[in-house]
Order: structure tokens, then C-alpha cells, then sequence
């Protein structure tokens, strides 16, 4: 389960830093283990500056595991802020926020 989270998230990260204005992405799949079947599905997307995404994976005992954030920029071209909600499986969730600036020499 820690795999597939883990792959949700940087494949979501990954696809929100390349997305382009107004572009869209959906996927889902699944993985066979010895444990059971873990099921997975994302989407995201950009418009207006902001990169948005959302995804969730299910487990073989019905537990189900959802992030979801957005990345934009910090309105001065030197850097980006971020959110991110991991809610798990018993209605329990974490956010994240970030702000990154990048200082030129």
C-alpha cells in the first residue's frame, strides 16, 4: 500500500510540474499482491496559473487512502506555494502547505 501511495504521489507531482496551461490528465490502474488488489485513479489539471490535483487508492480490506493539493506560482516569477490534504482510511487527514522562493545570485 506504502508503494502504491508513494508512486500516486510522485506520479501526480510529476504530472502537475509538467502540465501546461489548461491541460488535463486522468489515470487509474491496479496492482496484484499477494496481499490483494490495490486500485488506484488520479486526475489534475491547469488553468488561471494553478496546477490542481487529486488521487486515491483502494485496498483489498476496503480501506482507501485520498491526497489532493495544488501548486502555484507566488506571483512574482521567484518561486511557488503549495497545499496538499492526505485524508486515510478512517477519515483522518494531514495538509501541507509550502511556499518556496528562489533567491538569484
Amino acid at each position: 500500500m506504502k508503494i502504491a501511495l508513494m508512486s500516486l504521489s510522485l506520479a501526480g507531482l510529476m504530472s502537475v510540474v509538467a502540465a501546461t496551461e489548461a491541460s488535463a490528465w486522468t489515470r487509474s490502474g491496479s496492482v496484484n499482491t499477494q496481499r490483494g488488489t490495490y486500485t488506484t485513479s488520479g486526475s489534475g489539471g491547469c488553468a488561471g496559473g494553478t496546477c490542481s490535483h487529486s488521487g486515491s487508492v483502494s485496498g483489498p480490506y476496503g480501506g482507501t487512502v485520498s491526497r489532493s493539493g495544488s501548486v502555484s506560482g507566488n506571483g512574482n516569477g521567484t518561486g511557488y506555494n503549495s497545499t496538499h490534504t492526505t485524508t486515510g482510511p478512517n477519515g483522518n487527514s494531514v495538509t501541507r502547505n509550502r511556499s518556496v522562493t528562489v533567491t538569484p545570485y
